[in-house]
């Protein structure tokens, strides 16, 4: 009787090995689904409204942000700093505000959320290639055709000092809104020079570049902030941090700018 019952849980021991080998062992998760499960939380519509001399900059890193989160649909907005406090003061549906000065980001102290300096930016003054108007310096831009941002825009407020400081009046063809303005006028050889920033003419064989005396004593400092009520706030933070991490500031970096 005791050797049948040893038989029996013989047999019923095999059996269950032989159903344990039968059985198919847990799949181990793909590459697609274990990145999908790593990816980004993030979602949804990012708006950035960005100062018109962030636009190439800035182009670049959304893509670089989109790519690492894919979920999320990078758009911006450029004009000119003043402009852009404006129509966000309007109740434009911004997530994140970056200026090319601070005094700009300090009118939006009611909704910019603890703004952080990120970059840095000089003026050059651009003239047309060729150099039709003879220039060579800021003295001669009294005597040429000038265009120049207005002065409640950064670059205007920047040009303003810049040639005070080196005791100059100009009397200018025209004020623009934005600095991508008075480099387009230039370019196209509607005036004989104009201060824009040096990073907005990097790569370009459309106009030439003289650096003015003094120029390193005028510094546009750029801040950046989300928003407070950004449609879209958690991307907004992470976009914020994105630019003042190593690879948002190396990309900077290639367009000019400088450490903030």
């Amino acid at each position: 009787m005791n050797r049948s019952l040893l038989r029996s849980a013989a047999v019923l021991a095999l059996a269950a090995l032989a159903l344990t080998g039968c059985s198919s062992p847990s799949a181990a998760p793909t590459p697609e689904e274990t990145s999908a499960s790593e990816g980004s939380p993030l979602s949804g519509d990012l708006t950035v409204y960005a100062a018109a001399s962030l636009k190439g900059a800035f182009d670049e890193i959304g893509a670089a942000f989109s790519d690492e989160n894919p979920d999320v649909t990078f758009s911006a907005v450029y004009d000119g700093s003043s402009t852009l406090v404006a129509q966000l003061q309007e109740g434009a549906p911004g997530d994140v505000f970056a200026s090319a000065d601070e005094a700009n980001m300090d009118k939006l102290a009611d909704l910019a959320i603890d703004p952080t300096l990120f970059a840095s930016n000089t003026l050059v003054i651009a003239v047309p290639a060729g150099n039709p108007g003879g220039v060579e310096s800021l003295a001669d831009l009294a005597d040429v055709t000038t265009v120049l941002c207005a002065p409640e825009v950064p670059c205007g407020a920047a040009s303003t000092t810049l040639l005070s400081n080196a005791g100059v009046t100009v009397e200018p063809a025209s004020l623009e809104q934005n600095v991508t303005a008075v480099l387009t006028k230039v370019a196209a050889g509607e005036a004989d020079a104009g201060l824009v920033y040096a990073t907005d003419v990097i790569g370009r064989d459309d106009v030439e570049v003289i650096v003015p005396d003094g120029a390193d004593d005028v510094v546009n400092h750029y801040p950046i902030a989300a928003l407070d009520g950004a449609p879209n706030s958690d991307a907004a933070e992470a976009f914020v941090a994105f630019v003042l991490s190593d690879a948002g500031q190396k990309i900077l970096a290639d367009y000019g700018f400088g450490a903030p």
